[in-house]
């Protein structure tokens, strides 16, 4: 096994106990989440990253299933030394509302029924499954994320992220997708459920009970999806016009050429490890995706205020540059720090899960240009000069820190208390806040560049530092322990 993968991993499930609202006004209970997750989560619960699947795809991203023939479908950017370092990062992945693979859907077992739920599934949107989503990354404690990251249909759940918890992630990348579904692609899912509604082995949904499924529909489903995912000049490279295990044209309606046998081999394929009635919900829920307010995508991504990267594929003729380039326009017009980068690949809109090398170096960089406010802890324990030493050590102790800003009484820094300085307390015989902490106190701005803040600590030989804003008021705090996670 590759020593840049995370090797053996095993996906996990977490119940959601109250009931979820849904968009539509429904609600449905009893919620299940598969999900898995690569690296280790650290004290600070601060160096975790979101990865948002696929139409088709599952919460098995990254490392090896026991007796797997492949790993997780995004091996080549999660695991150490990747883009998505798991020495560095927590990394989450989990399957999507109304999927097949783990997490609660149309196959799974209605509780109010005893059977599967068929049709009586509610219709669902991309933001509901965020909304199921935000209730694992809770169950973590992760109060934020350092990013979401995700393409095409897991794309437009990073942009759902960016648009309904705007604090909850400091990074966004959103990746061969759109705001809004076009008509075209509106369209290609709607001859995708068609196919499937006609099949006679579909029967209205409930077709779990006699155990032959729609295979004929899924299969055509899929095939015309497909499509959709590659490009001309792929496919041409691919195949050209070569046939199929044969010299000459049959001239019958056999399959004669690659592409054919091709195309018929993914439907195939594709039945064995999908469920046609999730295939109709999650493409319905792309289909509803609508991020604009009033027409307008300006209004509709006003209140976002991660840190985005961009990201589209020149030959995607599926989710075009263009779409990507109204995101970035419509960021760049509410002054959200945004920056754009154009994959360059003959692979169509597939290229998001196989241009390894453009993907590791674009995820990377951008992962990598920090700032004190990526890394910050906010929200955090400060202390009056007026308090007293057993005050102090309390505090500590309740909120497990060892250092503890001290504030006047409209919270501008004036000075530090450390662990150090509460053992200098007893040396001394004072119980005076004023008699032991440091008044000549290091400090740093939330926009100072992450390896400025580490080679001053290293040369004051100190492990935190204040985070003051330009009136000298204590927005957060920042620790080596932090820094050492994100820099090797």
């Amino acid at each position: 096994m590759n020593k840049e993968s995370v090797g053996i991993v095993e996906t996990k499930y977490f119940h959601i106990s109250e009931p979820i609202k849904l968009d539509s006004g429904e609600e449905i209970e009893d919620v299940s989440v598969a999900y898995e997750t690569y690296g280790e989560l650290n004290k600070e619960k601060s160096n975790a990253i979101l990865v948002c699947h696929a139409l088709t795809g599952d919460a098995h991203a990254a490392g090896w299933h026991e007796g797997d023939r492949k790993p997780g479908w995004w091996e080549i950017v999660i695991g150490p030394g990747k883009a998505l370092d798991t020495e560095k990062y927590f990394i989450i992945c989990s399957n999507v509302l109304g999927g097949c693979k783990g997490t609660t859907g149309p196959s799974s077992i209605n509780p109010k029924t005893g059977k599967e739920y068929g049709l009586d599934f509610p219709v669902i949107t991309i933001a509901d499954m965020v909304k199921v989503q935000k209730k694992l990354v809770e169950s973590f404690e992760i109060n934020q994320l350092i990013a979401v990251i995700g393409g095409s249909m897991g794309g437009m759940q990073v942009l759902e992220w960016m648009v309904r918890y705007p604090t909850m992630m400091k990074k966004a990348v959103p990746i061969a997708t759109a705001a809004l579904s076009s008509p075209q692609q509106i369209a290609f899912n709607a001859v995708g459920r068609q196919s499937i509604f006609s099949d006679p082995h579909w029967k209205g949904g409930n077709y779990y009970e006699s155990g032959v499924i729609p295979r004929n529909g899924l299969s055509l489903a899929r095939m015309i999806a497909h499509i959709t995912y590659l490009s001309d000049e792929s496919m041409d490279i691919k195949f050209g016009r070569g046939l199929q295990d044969k010299d000459e044209i049959s001239y019958d309606f056999s399959v004669d050429f690659q592409v054919e046998s091709y195309l018929k081999y993914q439907g195939e394929s594709f039945v064995k490890r999908f469920d046609a009635n999730s295939y109709l919900y999650i493409t319905k829920a792309v289909d509803l995706f609508d991020l604009t307010v009033n027409d307008s995508l300006i209004e509709g991504l006003k209140n976002v205020e991660a840190k985005v990267e961009v990201l589209s594929v020149d030959s995607d003729w599926l989710y075009p540059t263009e779409q990507s380039t109204d995101i970035v326009t419509a960021l760049n017009a509410n002054d959200v720090e945004v920056s754009f980068s154009e994959i360059k690949s003959n692979y169509g809109h597939d290229a998001f899960l196989l241009e390894k090398g453009q993907l590791n170096f674009i995820l990377a960089n951008f992962l990598s240009e920090s700032i004190v406010e990526d890394l910050m802890m906010e929200n955090i324990a400060t202390i009056k000069a007026t308090a007293n030493v057993q005050d102090a050590a309390k505090l500590m102790l309740e909120k497990h820190v060892t250092h503890i800003p001290v504030v006047t009484g409209d919270n501008k820094l004036i000075g530090i208390v450390t662990s150090w300085d509460l053992s200098k307390s007893i040396a001394m015989n004072s119980n005076h806040l004023n008699d032991i902490m440091t008044t000549t106190v290091k400090y740093c701005k939330a926009d100072d560049s992450i390896e400025d803040i580490s080679r001053k600590m290293r040369k004051f030989d100190i492990s935190c530092l204040p985070v003051v804003d330009d009136d000298m008021t204590v927005v957060g705090l920042i620790t080596t322990d932090q820094i050492s996670n994100l820099l090797s």
